[in-house]
């Protein structure tokens, strides 16, 4: 479990930080911790960023939301998607969503098992493997899930200045969202 002095419980509408009252942001914490009706949405409010391990799915409305999912929450191979999602989408938000127990941290622990998966199930041999593991592995390891989501936040929020950034923390263990303090 991570420690509460990084991430704060999300439990009542007081607990959410006041930058993201009356947004999207806060409307998707309502509608996954606190199961709040849905409303319907003819277009994408806000974009969410978020890893594309299988464990995890959001309780939000049709329509509500463009959905980025890479490893790690990583957006920073997608950033033409994000600025669609910006400028034709016209969102003005994004949830950034890391977990816990993320497989792009510590990619080196399972350096052989990748390179074994894609030898046994990709049907690749060895040296490929080996070559598409040292070529990609360095740009998508995110080191610590709640430093990579902060710094994301940070680069986000720098490139897009208009644009509402929220780090967020997903717990496997309840499958809720948390702030992650900055």
């Amino acid at each position: 479990m991570y420690s509460m002095n990084r991430i704060q419980k999300i439990e009542t509408y007081t607990d959410i930080s006041t930058v993201y009252k009356n947004t999207a942001i806060e409307e998707l914490i309502a509608y996954h911790n606190f199961n709040e009706d849905f409303s319907n949405y003819e277009q994408a409010q806000i974009l969410i960023g978020m890893c594309m391990d299988n464990r995890k799915s959001l309780r939000i409305p049709d329509n509500f939301a463009y959905i980025l999912r890479t490893g790690g929450a990583n957006l920073r191979y997608s950033e033409f998607k994000v600025s669609y999602a910006i400028s034709v989408g016209k969102v003005q938000h994004i949830a950034l969503i890391a977990h816990n127990h993320c497989g792009m941290v510590n990619l080196p622990e399972r350096k052989e098992l990748f390179i074994q998966g894609l030898i046994e199930r990709g049907g690749w041999n060895r040296g490929q493997a080996e070559e598409h593991y040292h070529t990609y592995s360095h740009k998508f390891e995110i080191g610590n899930e709640i430093d990579f989501v902060l710094s994301e936040a940070k680069r986000l929020r720098q490139r897009y200045p208009k644009i509402t950034v929220a780090p967020l923390m997903y717990l496997l263990e309840d499958n809720k969202l948390y702030l992650v303090q900055e």
